[in-house]
């Protein structure tokens, strides 16, 4: 065991005890030692300073009162806002590609420039898309005329079947006389084996009939596959045209000069962007509410916002995310700010207040506040005997003025300077100062 470290550290606390706490005494005991103290005591009674001297000791506070500094803080009512840092993001951003190959044919935007919705962006060269659309309506048209042809042969095929449906009645009535002749006697087989004959003649040309009505109608129905197939064609090859020439999905501002004239876009496996447009009016606020203060934030809210450039915006709260963030959990909330002439731009910085419920709070310095034995963060106060006393605090928020607290009385004193060195019922003497708020 070492003992000098300890001894040293043990002739430090004295010193310290008897240098911070044990100050008065000790300066006491130094004149009293001290071989010039009586000449300065016989020189201070003879000083011409002597009134002066006295008037000084008797502003100084008594004996065991610790003197301090402190103020006297009534409430305000405050807006309790709900104060984030956020940036500014466009409402919409979106990189329009293309989404068909082609060479660009149209002169370039450039950036910066306002366009409406619908404007054209960039324009390809159509190639043998036209060419393909009229072969497709072409087709189209062809199978279109099929149509009078195919639906004449239907009635033909119709009255076949009702043709050999009547003949096959009359096989059926000839078969009938001819089976009851003979069996009379009044008619030979062999009449009677030719009657059979002809029904079944007839009955063949019922099913050669109905089976031709049926081609009929399936042929109908083949004109139909091919109008259906020749318009679908149609409809890809003018989709194939249309995609030649890119719009703009919403009007905004270009981020980006659109595609130059002459190069080349490919849908695959190459560059297929034509432009990056930003809608910035209007434009959101995006900050992160931590967990502790998310309970404040209601969805319409109204928020002000000051710019680092300076300047202040207002808007409304718009989203509130259900979810936190799994690393910082923090809750994205997204305000929507009108922005007609586009002042602002994505990206700029800005210190958001989302309203909330007020409550009456004091606003004091900083350096007031306090722990006590228990960690507990508050400011001492002196109370209506001259005692020190402490109170715990909940910190509002933080301004360039000072601090705002809640958990305070309407009107109360608070110990600006010397808090440190007091306790609960220790006497004070304070030295009021003017109030900040």
């Amino acid at each position: 065991m070492r003992v000098i470290p300890i001894l040293t550290a043990l002739i430090v606390a004295v010193v310290l005890y008897a240098v911070v706490i044990e100050r008065d005494r000790l300066m006491q005991f130094a004149r009293e030692m001290s071989p010039l103290g009586d000449e300065t005591t016989e020189m201070q009674e003879t000083s011409p300073t002597e009134t002066v001297a006295e008037e000084t000791s008797a502003d100084e506070p008594a004996s065991g009162v610790v003197g301090v500094m402190a103020l006297h803080s009534v409430a305000q009512e405050v807006d309790s806002a709900v104060v984030l840092r956020g940036e500014t993001q466009a409402l919409r951003a979106v990189d329009v590609q293309a989404e068909t190959s082609g060479k660009v044919i149209s002169d370039p935007l450039r950036k910066g420039t306002f366009v409406e919705k619908g404007q054209v962006l960039c324009k390809l060269d159509p190639g043998t898309s036209l060419a393909d659309l009229a072969e497709a309506q072409g087709k189209l048209s062809e199978a279109r005329a099929r149509i009078p042809e195919t639906e004449a042969r239907i009635p033909e095929a119709v009255a076949r079947v009702e043709e050999a449906r009547a003949l096959l009645q009359e096989a059926q009535i000839n078969e009938n006389a001819a089976t009851k002749l003979s069996e009379g006697g009044f008619a030979s087989d062999t009449r009677v084996a030719g009657a059979q004959a002809g029904k079944r003649s007839a009955e063949a040309a019922v099913s050669s009939a109905e089976a031709g009505l049926k081609a009929a109608q399936s042929g109908m129905q083949g004109v139909d596959a091919a109008i259906q197939s020749a318009e679908a064609a149609v409809a890809r090859a003018q989709t194939e045209i249309d995609r030649l020439t890119i719009h703009a999905p919403f009007s905004g501002v270009l981020e980006t000069d659109t595609a130059e004239l002459g190069s080349l876009m490919q849908s695959q496996g190459g560059s297929a962007l034509c432009a990056t447009i930003l809608q910035l009016d209007p434009i959101k606020l995006v900050g992160f509410v931590p967990e502790l203060s998310v309970g404040r934030v209601e969805v319409g809210a109204p928020t002000r916002a000051r710019l680092t450039e300076g300047g202040t915006i207002e808007g409304q709260v718009t989203f509130l995310s259900r979810s936190a963030d799994s690393v910082t959990r923090t809750f994205r909330v997204e305000i929507t700010v009108p922005n007609p002439d586009l002042a602002l731009r994505a990206g700029q910085t800005a210190e958001i207040a989302i309203q909330a419920e007020g409550a009456p709070a004091h606003l004091v310095p900083q350096s007031a506040l306090t722990l006590n034995d228990d960690g507990v963060l508050g400011v001492r106060t002196v109370d209506a005997e001259g005692l020190a006393e402490f109170m715990p605090v909940e910190v509002m928020r933080d301004t360039t003025q000072g601090v705002l607290l809640t958990g305070l009385p309407d009107s109360v004193n608070i110990i600006t300077v010397g808090q440190e060195y007091v306790t609960d019922g220790v006497p004070v003497a304070p030295s009021y100062e003017d109030v900040i708020q």
